[in-house]
């Protein structure tokens, strides 16, 4: 089920997530949902917060398959790599943004089990996009930063 995006002025989107202690099916449905939202909206990423859940949890994809993350956490930054980006809640609007080059995350799957997700290029730069979701934090918000 397609699921509505929440654009940037809506306050979701800039409340820290709560952790997610238990995997339920609720939960489940709610990776599937947003992965298809994602795609409708030709995405690479989507945080639950971004369809009005603040909850930690990301889904993600670069092109390798999708990725789904349960608090996800950034364990290990390497690097810079200075890219266009946007975002499905900032629709028509990319702009240059500053990230780390590499990232090792972590966090756990549908099956509760831990992962650990290492990327670089779109992936370094997607996890660390939808982890600043569950922060409430937008990708423009690095635009005062980096004036």
């Amino acid at each position: 089920m397609k699921l509505r995006i929440y654009e940037e002025n809506e306050p979701v989107l800039r409340l820290k997530a709560k952790p997610i202690s238990k995997i339920t099916k609720r939960i489940r449905e709610l990776a599937k949902n947003m992965l298809e939202t994602m795609y409708h909206a030709n995405g690479v990423g989507l945080a639950a917060p971004q369809v009005g859940i603040s909850e930690r949890l990301i889904v993600i994809d670069v092109g390798e398959g999708p990725l789904i993350l349960i608090n996800p956490k950034i364990v290990e930054k390497e690097g810079q790599d200075r890219d266009v980006e946007g975002c499905l809640s900032i629709p028509g609007r990319s702009e240059y943004i500053t990230r780390a080059a590499k990232v090792k995350a972590t966090g756990i799957n549908l099956d509760g089990k831990p992962i650990t997700v290492e990327g670089e290029g779109l992936l370094a730069r997607a996890l660390q996009h939808e982890i600043d979701h569950l922060d409430g934090i937008l990708f423009i918000d690095y635009l005062k930063e980096q004036k």
